[in-house]
């Protein structure tokens, strides 16, 4: 079965590579290199390397055998495009994204760049979702690069948001999740980032997706992540992509040439 999951925003969690390393100030507080370390001392053989990258080669084609339809986040532990996983691996997680069509995988990278730079070896099937990680003004580069990408959907997840961004660059972008930190070390989210953005959003006709407040409420209190709740001036926010409903229409496959994969 799927390894279900409990983010607001998927239904399950697919993890063909395991560790990553830290490139931006999102990432100083990471929940996956917690929980990796938490495994380890667990004895979770998987995770024997704690939060160094890892190929996790036998789960490759594990949706495969998935027949009930869901949304996959793909690397909730990790992330396929780190530069130290070969291209002919991340093109393999491609064609089984592309025959697992039953399925939306929805990918989560820093480092779009790369994404882009293997654009035109991957094949980009209509269920396949790319966003990039945005936490503050000064990362918003790695939206440039993710436009540039031919992804069914291209989404931003501003989380944990560490500051305002403003303007948002939303053209090309079809869906945008934020939310606030939580865990040990969290930093407070402004209640006026997050509504800028909604508002932006609402603008452009964005869908926008509202996370959590996470360890900080919207009047500056800490409490637990629960206690603050998911509410963002009265309203719980759980806009989607129309294509999370229509996957399986008539959106063309984008597929590599031959001689294009090495």
């Amino acid at each position: 079965m799927a390894q279900n999951s409990s983010i607001e925003w998927t239904e399950a969690t697919w993890n063909p590579t395991t560790g990553c390393t830290k490139i931006s100030p999102g990432c100083s507080h990471c929940y996956a290199e917690r929980m990796a370390f938490r495994l380890r001392r667990m004895g979770q053989p998987r995770y024997r390397n704690a939060f160094r990258l890892t190929l996790q080669e036998d789960l490759v084609e594990r949706p495969l055998h998935w027949k009930k339809p869901r949304l996959i986040f793909v690397n909730s532990m990790s992330d396929l495009f780190h530069v130290d996983v070969p291209a002919e691996f991340v093109q393999r997680c491609f064609n089984v994204m592309q025959q697992a069509s039953q399925h939306v995988f929805q990918l989560l990278t820093k480092r779009p760049e790369r994404a882009a730079e293997m654009a035109e070896k991957l094949c980009w099937s209509h269920n396949v979702w790319l966003g990039t990680s945005v936490e503050s003004q000064r990362y918003t580069g790695r939206i440039a690069a993710l436009r540039d990408i031919p992804a069914a959907v291209r989404f931003l997840s501003l989380e944990p948001l560490l500051g305002p961004i403003d303007p948002l660059p939303l053209d090309g972008i079809q869906w945008v999740i934020a939310g606030g930190e939580s865990g040990p070390g969290a930093r407070p989210m402004q209640p006026e980032w997050v509504r800028q953005i909604r508002d932006e959003c609402t603008t452009m006709e964005v869908p926008f997706f509202f996370k959590q407040w996470g360890a900080f409420g919207p009047d500056g209190v800490r409490r637990s992540k629960k206690a603050n709740g998911r509410e963002l001036d009265g309203q719980v926010w759980n806009e989607m992509p129309s294509a999370a409903a229509e996957h399986r229409s008539s959106i063309p496959i984008v597929t590599p040439p031959l001689d294009r994969i090495r």
